[in-house]
């Protein structure tokens, strides 16, 4: 675990400087350690100076730097432990609410790395939840993670009748997401989100606890053709959320 390089006096002189006179202490006191946070100098998992040391340093009540600590962690930046201290938060990944992306190019947008792993794709027969066709349909599990962390199981259905050749593709270099809005570009989507458990198997591919509370998103994708994929997208909720904007 790296070493906090800020000496006691640095820090007073960063919070002294942060904002203008009118500016609350403690507002003052989240702007700095929140710059520490987004520059990467304070990693993921890095321990935070503890509440006695930032009050002695700063020469500021207990209560002015418990509540710029508290408004981090409702910010999501950290993460307090009774007893233990105050780190910086886990990286989450952010999917669009609205859209129908390719979980790759998100990825990489925010400067990660992605990886997929795929489980199986298979052809199976005619069933839940993919008794939508009234034949056989490909049905393909796969994991994708960022800089190496599971982020979400992608168990996907699809259409063999709309795409004969899905069964054929190597998803490691291009991700059914990609592939299908090749072949069969999207003209409707439908998402269903709710917060549940996955199940065990879903656990052991994303490398979480049973019980810890998940995103689920069932996604429907339709062509011009018709019903192409239904996707069930699990996302482990310590790592990820859901963004969206609309106007009124």
């Amino acid at each position: 675990m790296p070493q906090d390089p800020l000496s006691d006096a640095e820090l007073a002189g960063r919070v002294a400087a942060a904002g203008t006179v009118a500016t609350p202490a403690y507002e003052r006191v989240k702007t700095v350690l929140r710059a520490q946070i987004e520059s990467g100098d304070w990693p993921e998992g890095f321990r935070l100076p503890s509440e006695n040391r930032l009050v002695g340093a700063l020469g500021l009540a207990r209560m002015t730097v418990n509540r710029a600590l508290r408004d981090l962690a409702a910010e999501g930046l950290v993460v307090r432990m009774a007893g233990v201290g105050t780190f910086v938060a886990p990286t989450k990944s952010s999917s669009p609410l609205f859209e129908v992306r390719n979980i790759a190019d998100e990825v990489q947008q925010r400067g990660h790395r992605h990886g997929i792993r795929v489980e199986f794709v298979r052809e199976e027969p005619a069933g839940e939840p993919h008794g939508l066709w009234l034949g056989p349909a490909f049905h393909s599990l796969l994991v994708h993670s960022e800089d190496d962390k599971p982020i979400q199981v992608e168990d996907r259905y699809v259409d063999p009748a709309l795409v004969p050749d899905y069964g054929a593709q190597d998803f490691t270099a291009e991700t059914p997401n990609s592939y299908l809005s090749r072949i069969a570009p999207l003209t409707r989507g439908e998402h269903v989100i709710e917060a549940a458990l996955a199940t065990e198997r879903e656990c052991e591919l994303l490398g979480i606890p049973r019980g810890e509370p998940c995103l689920v998103m069932v996604r429907k994708t339709w062509s011009a053709q018709g019903l192409v994929s239904v996707a069930r997208l699990v996302h482990p909720g310590s790592r990820s959320r859901l963004e969206g904007t609309f106007t009124i």
